[in-house]
């Protein structure tokens, strides 16, 4: 299997990596293209950032800043995965031409979202969330984080398919930064093919992530952008030998480069 790479559009003011850069739908289009062209073989767009701390802001600001890149690029062939919380968002961009809904919270921050899903042909992925992103660190307590994740995950693929979506249409994220302090998050990565073996695809998402820069910064206290890119692509390949079915970053280059040696070092499929 090879891994695919997704491309992260934000178009949000307050993203904690990029924030405002795409803010404006031609940047964020013009975006979309760029990454499309570096290889990316789905664009995931986003009107509301969260990062640690953010704040939520409305379905109808969220969808004014969305929909108009997700309708151009997915006119263009893109394959569009819209980054939200909120069902309306995701029934309107579904109708825009958004094929993947990318739910972080898995469904927790809107329950009427599964049936905006199962209402369409889209694919749902469950992001593991045990809170908004307000105050996640405070829900950071694990016995064993892996089988709490996996337990959790469970809980929430269960809830998916009682709601009506085909088992063939979910993908499960195990929410590497949410929730999950640096420790924690290298524990998750580390157990990996416990996530993958629970049988549905897996999207995994370091980009550019704290818990990155934290492990940079231990070396000489810096963590620079392009330096956390290249950490992003480290794990990124790790998730792909683990089995994971897609990697979500900001640099795709760098990821798509990483994945390519990888798979010629092992003997995979070019």
């Amino acid at each position: 299997m090879t891994t695919l790479v997704m491309g992260i559009v934000n178009a949000t003011p307050d993203s904690f990596s990029d924030g405002g850069r795409y803010l404006a739908t031609a940047d964020a289009v013009a975006h979309g293209r760029a990454l499309t062209a570096a290889g990316a073989d789905i664009l995931d767009i986003g009107g509301e950032s969260t990062r640690p701390g953010s704040q939520r802001v409305s379905a109808r600001v969220e969808q004014e800043r969305v929909l108009p890149v997700i309708e151009a690029l997915a006119a263009e062939g893109a394959v569009i995965s819209v980054d939200t919380l909120n069902a309306s968002t995701a029934a309107a961009a579904i109708a825009a031409g958004a094929l993947i809904v990318n739910d972080v919270s898995g469904g927790a921050a809107d329950p009427e979202i599964l049936d905006a899903v199962a209402d369409t042909e889209a694919h749902y992925a469950i992001g593991h969330w045990r809170g908004p992103s307000s105050d996640m660190y405070a829900r950071a307590q694990y016995d064993d984080v892996v089988d709490e994740v996996i337990a959790e995950l469970g809980g929430r693929h269960h809830e998916a398919l009682a709601a009506g979506i085909p088992p063939d249409r979910l993908i499960l994220d195990p929410g590497l930064g949410f929730g999950k302090r640096g420790p924690q998050n290298w524990a998750v990565l580390r157990g990996l093919e416990r996530i993958v073996a629970m049988g549905p695809r897996v999207l995994v998402g370091t980009s550019r992530k704290g818990f990155l820069a934290e492990a940079l910064a231990e070396i000489d206290g810096e963590a620079t952008e392009p330096r956390r890119d290249l950490a992003t692509a480290v794990t990124s390949v790790r998730a792909a030998q683990a089995g994971a079915w897609a990697v979500r970053v900001h640099d795709v280059t760098a990821t798509r480069d990483a994945l390519h040696i990888s798979r010629l070092q092992t003997g995979g499929p070019r």
